[in-house]
């Protein structure tokens, strides 16, 4: 019945209606009705009742996969729950801190052993609040399943060792990914008997030669890169990779699962520093690795022998975090790349790095496959090492720094944060000069932002 054509709606005060509704909707019953059909279907006086429908589990449509991120990012693992990693009626997943999980008979525990009933067992092997935020993950990333770490390090560290075998693979990476992943590649993986060849960013040349020897394992980088921000073809690589039958992974740490999901580009494999962008607010550690079931269940695997599970309480707070990683994400898109225009163009800045940027050499890939390039941009200011260090000090609202991704903006000067002490051979080797500058976004105003970056700059 519609609202407009029906005579009973002027029979009942305003203040009447929304009572009567107010008390409709707090009804345990989960309606199909219309606003307007519920209306109507409340109200005193109705000669012809609406009938409540409920839908059934099976014939309901199932919308995951048609559902934004940001509504993903607050139900998915949860409300939207697949797996029934949790039965409660709480609005907030409740943090389980029980380490061990007890059965109701040994055919329980049989059923659990043989895969017919969905339980946990012991919690370095599995937590039903940790569940939920691997969910909620896999969601995000459009993965069958994610397994989340007690670090972003630990995250790639397994990953390397579950699916690269040791006296028999072969790892192809970037001089550009992260530099402790680089260091365990080149300095650990190397003495297990694992070839490593080491190309530039976005070398296809080099990769197709390599890869035509028939024996590489894995090939894994960053995207975007730390600190330059540089991006790489992703869909290009996998295609090059697949050919030969190598696996992808993709450290899409700096970009968040809201700016890009390596997945759906080819990548077999994307890993996440959680404690960035995903749990953003700098006050939890954590890692994530998403995939396919196959693939998570052999790095699961790994994963148990190195014991790196994450805390209950760790999880809860980083689902917390999710809820508002979309808009944290979009503030600290739109704040990078109006900074990065606005520095372009001041004459104490000598080069911005930003992808977000036309006239970025990675502009086109980064159109092409991310929706929005981050919150951090790098610069070189006009100065030497102690000038920019005189920037920095003046600066009022940033932290000086490590890391990135959470609602307080950071700052740091990677020459002294991350390579003080290490020869010029070094820095030149990782593109590192004195008067570079990194600068992680949060979520303060524009205006705040930019007037202190100005004013810092005068102190050159």
């Amino acid at each position: 019945m519609a609202r407009s054509s029906s005579p009973l709606v002027n029979k009942a005060s305003p203040i009447e209606q929304r009572r009567l509704l107010r008390a409709r909707r707090s009804s345990k019953r989960v309606t199909a009705l219309s606003p307007e059909a519920l209306l109507d279907a409340t109200l005193p006086g109705a000669e012809q009742p609406v009938p409540v429908v409920q839908q059934d589990a099976a014939t309901a449509p199932k919308r995951d996969a048609t559902l934004s991120d940001e509504t993903l990012a607050v139900h998915a693992g949860e409300k939207m729950g697949k797996n029934g990693a949790m039965d409660t009626d709480s609005i907030a997943t409740p943090i389980v801190s029980g380490t061990t999980h007890w059965f109701k008979s040994s055919g329980d525990l049989i059923a659990f052993k043989e895969g017919r009933r969905h339980s946990f067992e012991y919690g370095r092997y599995g937590n039903p609040t940790v569940k939920v935020l691997e969910d909620k993950i896999s969601a995000l990333e459009r993965a069958e399943s994610t397994l989340v770490t007690s670090s972003g390090m630990n995250a790639i560290v397994a990953t390397l060792l579950a699916l690269v075998l040791p006296g028999a693979g072969h790892v192809v990476t970037t001089t550009e990914c992260y530099s402790e992943a680089r260091a365990f590649i080149r300095d650990k993986l190397s003495k297990m008997g694992i070839k490593v060849t080491f190309i530039e960013l976005n070398d296809m040349d080099t990769l197709k030669a390599v890869l035509d020897h028939g024996d590489v394992t894995l090939f894994y980088t960053d995207c975007p890169t730390n600190p330059h921000l540089k991006c790489i073809d992703i869909k290009l690589v996998a295609e090059l990779c697949h050919r030969k039958g190598a696996l992808v992974c993709i450290d899409s740490t700096l970009a968040s699962p809201i700016n890009q999901k390596p997945l759906t580009l080819g990548a077999d494999i994307v890993v996440h520093s959680a404690t960035k962008y995903i749990a953003g607010h700098h006050d939890v550690i954590a890692g994530c690795i998403s995939g396919s079931d196959a693939l998570i269940s052999r790095i699961r695997a790994w994963h148990h022998d190195l014991g790196g599970a994450i805390s209950p309480d760790a999880a809860y707070m980083i689902i917390r975090g999710l809820k508002t990683m979309v808009l944290r994400v979009e503030t600290q898109n739109s704040t990078a790349l109006r900074m990065a225009r606005l520095l372009e163009n001041h004459p104490k800045i000598e080069r911005v790095y930003y992808p977000g940027l036309i006239s970025s050499p990675w502009h086109h890939i980064a159109n092409s496959q991310m929706t929005g390039c981050g919150g951090v941009i790098s610069f070189k200011v006009a100065s030497d090492l102690h000038g920019v260090m005189r920037f920095i000090d003046a600066l009022e609202i940033p932290f000086i720094a490590t890391s990135l991704g959470g609602c307080e903006s950071l700052v740091q000067q990677p020459a002294v944060m991350s390579f003080w002490g290490e020869n010029d051979e070094e820095k030149a080797k990782n593109g590192i000069k004195d008067n570079l500058v990194r600068f992680s976004f949060g979520v303060e105003k524009f205006e705040d932002l930019r007037d202190d970056i100005l004013q810092a700059l005068e102190k050159i």
